[in-house]
Parts: structure tokens; C-alpha cells; sequence
């Protein structure tokens, strides 16, 4: 079996950690506000979305987002702006929230069937001398029928604050399972995607 790759790119190899693509597109299909944190209307919609509840309110506490009533009306009335440090914190905090809240529902959908078909390209290795290259590296489709760790890894979002541990842990042993001994050539990938 391979180990992971220590230095990926080293030599000229392109690509992203699958294990971090995977959460994208996990970010996609849970879908969320899409206007950007910076605007008036993608501000005001996060709030609210944090403040529906006690829940939602001890939650955003917990992550070290706690403005005063007055701060928090006068940021949903727009007429006072969030530090750049604070709208960082608001776009974090809301994202947190929302893999908490879809990781249910994602898992039962992922899991539904026996599994959810992914495909996966390998990295970029048109830049890398022929010697150096991986033979026979093309783009595969694979069944994984667990999702349960890699959608807590990804609910949990250490990955977002660099500690990808969890979440790539979890990628590769499903990713392990479902391609065998072959799993280091697609640790790295260019593209992925999911038939969810």
C-alpha cells in the first residue's frame, strides 16, 4: 500500500487534496446564502440566520461572536459596519452553522442506495518529467457507501482553520476501500465531483 504523498508537487505536479475537494462540493450540495459576507444583503442574511434561535445564539457565543443588542441591530439595520475581523468571523461562524445543521440530511442523501458514485481525476502531472510520472493515472469512478466520518470531518470544519487531519483521515480510508492499493494517485486530484 502507498504512503501519503509528503512533497506533492515537487515535481511539477498540479492538483488539490481530494479530501479538501470533497468538502467543497460538500459546501455546494448543502447549500447556504450566496451573497458575499461583504454585502449589505449577504451580511443581514447570516445574521438572521444566527439569531433565529437560542441555539443558533449560544452557538455563535461559543465561536467568539458576541455583539451587544445594540451592535447586532444597528449591523442589521446597516447603519453600522462589522470590522473586516468581525465580517471574517460572521462568514466562518455562518458556515459552521449551516454544515451543522445540513450534515443530517447530507448523510441520509449520501448513504441513500448503497452509496453515492464519485468521480475523481487525478492530479495534473503534464509538467512533470515522464521518469517521475504515475503509469496508467486516469480518472475513476468509485461507489463510497460510508460517508458518516467524512461528513462529521467536514461538519466539524477543523479542516477550514488548516487542521485537515480529520477530514483527509476520513477521505482516504473510504478512498482506500473503494480503490485499493491505487489510493495515492488519487490523494491529489484536478477535479471531483459527486452524483449526488
Amino acid at each position: 500500500m502507498p504512503g501519503r504523498n509528503i512533497d506533492f508537487g515537487q515535481y511539477g505536479a498540479r492538483g488539490v487534496r481530494s479530501s479538501l475537494a470533497a468538502a467543497h462540493v460538500l459546501d455546494t450540495l448543502g447549500g447556504g446564502i450566496t451573497s458575499p459576507v461583504t454585502t449589505r444583503r449577504g451580511l443581514a442574511a447570516r445574521l438572521r440566520y444566527m439569531t433565529r434561535s437560542q441555539h443558533a445564539r449560544n452557538l455563535m457565543v461559543s465561536e467568539g461572536l458576541n455583539p451587544s443588542p445594540k451592535t447586532l441591530t444597528n449591523w442589521l439595520d446597516g447603519t453600522q459596519e462589522p470590522k473586516a475581523s468581525n465580517l471574517a468571523l460572521i462568514d466562518q461562524t455562518y458556515r459552521r452553522m449551516r454544515r451543522h445543521n445540513v450534515a443530517r440530511y447530507l448523510l441520509q442523501r449520501l448513504n441513500a442506495g448503497g452509496g453515492t458514485r464519485v468521480e475523481i481525476h487525478p492530479a495534473d502531472d503534464t509538467f512533470v518529467q515522464r521518469r517521475y510520472r504515475r503509469p496508467d493515472k486516469n480518472m475513476r469512478k468509485i461507489n463510497i457507501r460510508r460517508w458518516d466520518h467524512i461528513v462529521a470531518a467536514w461538519a466539524d470544519g477543523a479542516w477550514e482553520k488548516g487542521s485537515e487531519t480529520p477530514l483527509d483521515d476520513a477521505w482516504i480510508n473510504e478512498l482506500s476501500d473503494a480503490i485499493g492499493s491505487d489510493w495515492g494517485a488519487y490523494e491529489y486530484s484536478k477535479s471531483l465531483g459527486f452524483n449526488a
